[in-house]
């Protein structure tokens, strides 16, 4: 069986994708969030990053052609932008610490 037949994969990708577009969808009002709320969405953003870097060592660790085609697109598409898998995930932690020290700030 292939990577992509598996029910799992299938449903995991499926998931992440619509948790993914329904988190950035909410992430447009941030700014109107409480104190408590810009916490939650941190914390939620957090998760979903945990999530698909663990999306993506599958497809590292499979040997299945199609996986690997598909981390070979990831890395030539993130490559045009000068950026390697593991740089995107820095800058979105960072982006995040960057978050929480703002929360910090205010009172």
């Amino acid at each position: 069986m292939g990577f992509f037949d598996s029910d799992i994969v299938q449903q995991e990708a499926k998931q992440l994708f619509e948790d993914y577009q329904a988190l950035i969808k909410l992430g447009n009002n941030y700014g109107k969030f409480d104190r408590e709320g810009k916490k939650l969405f941190i914390d939620q953003m957090e998760a979903m990053m945990d999530r698909y870097r663990v999306f993506m060592k599958r497809f590292e660790l499979s040997e299945d052609f199609m996986a690997q085609m598909t981390m070979e697109q990831l890395k030539t598409q993130l490559g045009q932008f000068g950026v390697t898998p593991q740089q995107m995930f820095d800058q979105m932690n960072g982006t995040l610490e960057r978050m929480k020290a703002e929360l910090e700030k205010q009172p």
